[in-house]
């Protein structure tokens, strides 16, 4: 039989792959600015998959080497630009468990992890090595090309599964591992492949008649190899591969026997006879042994080895006894040989298939996408806070001149028409659809409201059906209920839901504000809104006019002036507001990427922090010199309104109320400005929050959907171990129904009552007398007529099981319900990406944003 020997691949069963990647990465990578189309990869990368864990691969061709190596290299690429949130159960079962059930928790193994895939089809990848190496091995032990293989592979081999043993544990993040991943086994794995390249470097040697003491070092190194193994063996007792152990056992014997008759060779040269007839002795000991463990792989060139030993031996104390006369000295007394270490493990390489092209390479390093989103929310902070500093102060300065009545109040010269700011503020609020369009706003935020709350509402449901499910089976199961609680796996997910809970609480409170502003301006917000200037014209006080000298005061002159730099500042601000929301970072993403390459971590606070002072340190600059320009203003103007108060003094009191009556509706305008945005971008906010709160719904439903076939796996393996279980004997006959030989006596029957004649006997009782006188056993008391005699039953048949339909556990899953109506998108969330720039609506923190009180 052979010698060489393959380790078994472990085995899989198809996944789809297509729906959850694709989910995973509309969400987690692509946006509508710079959408990722990656279907034809992920398609690619399903059907691979498919081929890998075929029944159809053949573990002894290099095609299937090809394909599985391909496949790693797609999923190592994948793992590292991947988070971890692919919910997709990938179930192996243990490579040394021959003929187990997938159903079996002990020998199989599944979890929602790239990682955990990752270490599996490499374990698969060493396995066909070592099996495609075993066969060259076999084919060709005086083929020097096939040896070559042979050692080549194994040492691979060996490499792979030596990198396993730091890997597997990690891969599993704490679960139990299979016994074909545990350290231990991996590790015997990787001595064995080592000790069979090695043993192909010896038949090598020997092929190519290398000199004596190097072939007996590198058959001394083989030796020591597979007594390593040997000890392992013996200590782990894996009892699946029983070829093992004889093969090991006998190699290692064989092995230490031809190093000794290589040895004796070189001894014979140096005329060391003595040392020689030792070593031969031990040669012959060793490869007698070896025969002994395991003759049936015992192959002919140890056979070959062991004849010329024993020929060797003879000639040796034959020359001996009658030339040289040499003391044979004890073995333990000779030197060691030595060994010469030629198999090496091969380093696990980046890519098995470099030139194979990448199918995710779009895609970048998860570290880097982390990254880059952190500094979108830098950058978000940073633009949300500048635009609201920049709102804040022209909100004081708005502020300032509706106290002032400016610039009304140097406009209203005739006291009966109407300024030309009150005018043109009429026009801009009818442009803009007046208040038919809060009002269109306002009524829609309710619906938006509601709709965001059902899909968070049945999110949380699902997830508190799913988790009582767990609860209810563990209750019932008991301890055979080995899965981990889903209070631990949903924990993210109830985190989430919470904290869109508190931003939806918090749109909420600004709604009711902007619902209360609205209402405090209401009328004059309608009045601006009119069809023509007549309706406001009506509505204004008239008052006494302005003399045409005071209208040319130099007072009332510096104070238009001071109001065209007033608009000259909004609209230098509107412009740096536009900057801000539009301002890009020049490549960061490479940036990241080269860190990453060269440092192999990310300093992300150190380089977001210096991108965002070049993009926006100027804009910050301008911001500072425009809050300054506006003091200066607002003190010019307070100092020429009060020259002009007083110029007024002697004005009569009627312009009081048409002064009181223009500064609300200039105070309506700024109102309906502010309402119309934060409405705007309350409805953007709520239709954002749809998007996301749908993405949230998805992933849920994806986890609650593995989990419940995870569930339904582990169910249907407990009722298969409870059916499984051996039949209850029937139960015994009791002591009564039992063999007259049982020792116990049964009591005298009482004689027959005496009666004077059988016609004063009722028919009654002549009818129980004669059913009792059928019965099978006798009747020792007298009769109750109330009562049915109780029969025996007859004795059970040999294996009868009284308890056939006996009620198993048996539950049924909740049905996955998909949401309808809604994009159904992959986790991670997105950071959200809508524009929170303006009171009142939440801005983009975790917790929502408070919004910020009017002056």
């Amino acid at each position: 039989m052979a010698s060489f020997f393959g380790v078994p691949l472990k085995k899989s069963y198809d996944v789809d792959l297509t729906k959850p990647l694709k989910n995973l990465i509309s969400s987690f990578y692509s946006s509508s600015d710079e959408p990722i189309d990656l279907s034809d990869a992920i398609e690619h990368l399903n059907k691979s998959r498919s081929s890998c864990v075929s029944r159809s691969l053949d573990p002894k061709h290099e095609s299937s080497l090809e394909l599985l190596e391909k496949y790693y290299d797609q999923i190592a690429s994948l793992e590292s630009k991947c988070p971890p949130e692919l919910h997709v159960q990938f179930k192996w079962k243990d490579a040394l468990d021959k003929g187990g059930s997938f159903l079996l928790s002990s020998n199989t193994l599944s979890l929602s992890s790239l990682s955990y895939e990752k270490v599996c089809i490499l374990f698969n990848i060493g396995a066909v090595q070592s099996q495609i190496g075993a066969v060259q091995g076999n084919e060709g032990l005086s083929n020097d090309a096939a040896l070559r293989l042979s050692a080549k592979y194994f040492q691979s081999a060996s490499g792979i599964f030596q990198s396993l043993k730091h890997m597997s544990s990690a891969a599993v993040g704490g679960q139990e591992l299979t016994l074909d991943l545990t350290p231990e086994v991996l590790n015997i794995l990787h001595v064995l492949t080592l000790a069979q390249a090695q043993e192909a470097f010896y038949y090598k040697a020997a092929n190519d008649n290398m000199k004596e003491h190097i072939i007996a070092k590198v058959a001394n190194q083989c030796e020591t190899l597979y007594a390593d193994a040997q000890k392992q063996l013996q200590l782990l007792r894996i009892t699946q591969e029983k070829d093992w152990v004889t093969i090991v056992n006998m190699k290692q014997a064989a092995f230490r026997g031809i190093a000794e008759y290589y040895q004796s060779i070189v001894c014979q040269q140096q005329k060391e006879f003595g040392e020689q007839i030792t070593r031969l002795q031990k040669a012959v000991d060793s490869l007698k042994t070896a025969e002994s463990r395991g003759a049936s792989y015992f192959t002919p060139h140890f056979r070959e080895r062991l004849s010329n030993s024993v020929r060797a031996l003879e000639e040796a104390k034959k020359d001996n006894d009658f030339i040289y006369h040499a003391k044979v000295p004890d073995y333990k007394s000779v030197k060691s040989i030595g060994t010469a270490a030629l198999a090496k493990p091969t380093s696990l390489p980046e890519r098995f298939r470099p030139n194979s092209p990448d199918l995710f390479e779009k895609l970048l390093p998860v570290a880097v996408q982390q990254a880059v989103q952190r500094l979108d929310l830098r950058k978000q902070d940073v633009v949300n806070s500048e635009i609201a500093n920049l709102r804040e102060q022209t909100e004081l300065l708005n502020g300032l001149l509706a106290s002032l009545n400016l610039p009304a109040a140097i406009e209203d010269t005739s006291g009966v028409q109407l300024p030309t700011s009150i005018c043109e503020k009429a026009a801009t609020v009818r442009s803009k659809g007046g208040i038919g369009a809060l009002e269109r706003l306002i009524h829609e935020l309710p619906e938006l409201f509601q709709r965001n709350r059902e899909i968070l509402e049945e999110t949380e449901r699902q997830i508190n059906l799913e988790e009582e499910s767990d609860n209810n089976l563990r209750e019932q199961f008991k301890e055979k209920w080995k899965r981990t609680p889903s209070a631990q796996l949903n924990a993210c997910w109830k985190d989430h839901i919470s904290k869109y809970k508190a931003i939806i609480q918090n749109a909420v409170e600004a709604d009711n504000k902007v619902k209360a502003k609205f209402n405090a301006h209401r009328d004059k917000i309608q009045l601006l809104s009119s069809d023509s200037n007549e309706a406001l014209i009506q509505a204004v006080p008239s008052g006494s006019g302005a003399d045409n000298n005071l209208m040319n005061a130099p007072c009332v002159v510096k104070l238009r002036q001071l109001m065209n730099e007033v608009e000259e500042l909004k609209s230098e601000r509107q412009s740096i507001e536009n900057e801000l929301k539009t301002a890009t970072f020049s490549d960061m993403k490479s940036k990241f990427l080269r860190a990453l390459t060269q440092d192999g971590a990310i300093n992300e606070e150190v380089l977001s922090v210096e991108a965002i002072g070049e993009t926006f340190g100027g804009l910050q600059k301008r911001i500072r010199e425009s809050k300054e320009r506006q003091e200066s203003l607002m003190r010019k103007i307070r100092e020429a309104n009060d020259e002009y108060m007083n110029l007024k003094k002697n004005s009569q009191a009627g312009n009081s109320n048409r002064e009181a009556f223009l500064i609300e509706l200039a105070n309506a305008y700024d109102a309906f400005i502010q309402l119309q945005s934060n409405l705007e971008e309350g409805s953007k906010f709520y239709n954002d929050l749809t998007v996301l709160l749908a993405n949230l719904q998805s992933k849920v439903n994806d986890f609650c959907f593995a989990r419940k076939a995870e569930r339904e796996d582990l169910c249907k393996h407990l009722q298969n171990e409870i059916v499984s279980q051996p039949t209850p004997k029937p139960p015994s006959a009791p002591s009564y129904h039992g063999n007259t030989n049982s020792g116990q006596q049964k009591p005298p029957r009482p004689p027959p009552p005496q009666v004077s004649s059988q016609s004063s006997q009722p028919e009654q009782s002549q009818s129980t007398q004669q059913t009792t006188q059928n019965l099978p056993f006798s009747q020792p008391y007298a009769p109750n007529p109330y009562q049915q005699y109780y029969l025996p039953p007859p004795p059970l048949p040999s294996g009868f099981n009284p308890y056939p339909f006996a009620q198993t556990p048996n539950y049924t899953p909740q049905g996955y319900q998909p949401q309808q109506g809604y994009q159904q998108s992959g986790y991670p969330y997105p950071q959200q990406g809508y524009q929170q720039t303006g009171y009142p609506y939440p801005q983009q923190q975790p917790y929502g944003y408070y919004p910020q009180q009017h002056r």
